[in-house]
């Protein structure tokens, strides 16, 4: 799993959200042959990784029955795998996870790094697969109330000490160490000051040594920067913003950025290619 310093190309991971409440497109995708036409679309704009979730992880978001999870996410994954798509599966749950394995994802994407369900590292280390471990510290409907980074070190340290925490709970559920992806989890449990620490410290979590996915799209720290006087930036006003912010991070090294307007970015990132004397 190269980190690729320098690199000019970070994977886009695309985002298909198949949910009626995720906070930038909740509802637009919520059927199975919407979600695979949007997927489709996100192929064909430049995505390297397709981010297949069935649960909003918006701040306040109440938890799906595990049957309507997967129910939402399975078909997706199928019908988008035979088409050859990479696909990551978004989910705190073992049994999704080990469902949409079957269904050919190569990803498996768990926002709270395994604490919300332990057997979904086993599952992740039995079929081998890519496991993204983000910092979380509670679910979506009470992460507000853990915003605190008091000690040493501040936010920065924090989700470094806590991500270095998740990886050993990985490696002793047999995950390899070059499966591991880490997170630093933007806007879970954080407030807009804490991302912005964060992605200056970024490279306390670099140096942990494992890949860096970074999801930072359309999230309101971002509208909090650009509001005006009527308020943040609303949700689909950000994109510039997230550019900037992903072309920055191309400069660090980071392994994926995790996007909603994937074309927009995979322009950008061309540019910036051909800046630094790259073809592609």
């Amino acid at each position: 799993m190269d980190q690729r310093p320098g690199s000019p190309s970070p994977r886009l991971m695309g985002v298909v959200n198949v949910t009626p409440d995720s906070f930038s497109d909740g509802g637009r995708w919520a059927s199975t042959d919407e979600a695979v036409a949007h997927g489709r679309a996100l192929l064909a704009d430049g995505a390297d990784v397709l981010d297949i979730g069935g649960e909003s992880t918006r701040p306040g978001a109440t938890r799906p029955l595990l049957a309507v999870e997967l129910g939402r996410v399975v078909p997706v994954i199928t019908a988008l795998v035979a088409e050859g798509a990479v696909v990551s599966v978004d989910t705190m749950r073992a049994e999704v996870a080990e469902a949409a394995v079957a269904a050919g994802a190569s990803i498996v994407n768990d926002v709270s790094g395994g604490l919300a369900d332990p057997r979904i590292l086993a599952v992740a280390a039995d079929a081998g697969v890519t496991f993204v471990a983000m910092h979380w510290r509670a679910h979506s409907d009470q992460m507000r109330d853990h915003a605190s980074y008091d000690g040493p070190g501040g936010v920065v340290a924090a989700v470094r000490d806590e991500l270095a925490a998740r990886v050993e709970a990985l490696l002793a559920a047999g995950v390899a160490d070059d499966r591991i992806v880490l997170d630093p989890g933007l806007g879970f449990a954080k407030r807009p000051e804490h991302n912005w620490a964060l992605l200056r410290g970024l490279d306390a979590v670099q140096d942990l040594g494992f890949p860096v996915l970074v999801g930072a799209s359309r999230k309101s720290f971002l509208g909090d920067l650009l509001a005006g006087p009527e308020g943040p930036r609303p949700v689909g006003e950000r994109e510039a913003a997230n550019i900037a912010l992903t072309l920055d991070l191309a400069g660090r090294g980071v392994w994926g950025v995790r996007v909603h307007d994937v074309r927009s970015s995979r322009d950008a990132l061309r540019v910036r290619a051909r800046l630094l004397g790259d073809a592609g």
